[in-house]
């Protein structure tokens, strides 16, 4: 079952007649932004939670960009139990269409984020060493790469399980 992908201007329109929106982000991504009325169920949970749509006239499923919701928009259709949709361009259309968003910049980036920072100066730090001070500091670079295409390979990433365990992304 395919869905319609709505823009942000249309799923204003939805949301004002009672529809629901769904925010299908991790935690981490929802707690730093969101869409003040949007709900929280990460797209893992989706298929163990309960929609609690009862009465709703539709519903509407929004990420950050759009991208993880067309992926998984079967799915998505397959939770719903009346008209559902897809809010094209995610949360960044949202914020583009002039559109309010909460942000909490007290709570930490995401994850990912963090993981694609380190991961990227480890990288950068590899390179620039082993060209200008010793050769062997590109083994740093390659063991970075190796990291990146385990996770990619196996879903698990081990930085990200460190740096889960900083002292500012510990929950409170």
């Amino acid at each position: 079952m395919s869905m319609q992908r709505i823009a942000p201007e249309q799923a204003r329109r939805l949301l004002d007649a009672g529809a629901v929106l769904v925010d299908i982000r991790d935690t981490d991504e929802y707690a730093r932004e969101r869409i003040p009325q949007a709900r929280n169920i990460p797209l893992a949970a989706l298929g163990q939670s309960s929609l609690s749509m009862r009465g709703a006239s539709a519903v509407i499923f929004h990420c950050k960009a759009g991208a993880r919701t067309g992926a998984n928009a079967t799915g998505l259709a397959a939770v719903a139990e009346c008209d559902a949709y897809l809010l094209e361009g995610g949360i960044d259309a949202w914020k583009g269409a002039g559109l309010p968003v909460q942000v909490d910049r007290k709570r930490p980036l995401e994850l990912m984020r963090q993981v694609q920072i380190v991961a990227g100066f480890l990288v950068l730090t590899g390179v620039v060493l082993g060209a200008t001070v010793l050769s062997a500091f590109y083994v740093l670079a390659g063991l970075v790469g190796a990291g990146l295409a385990f996770s990619g390979l196996t879903g698990t990433c081990a930085m990200a399980g460190l740096l889960r365990l900083m002292p500012w992304n510990r929950r409170v």
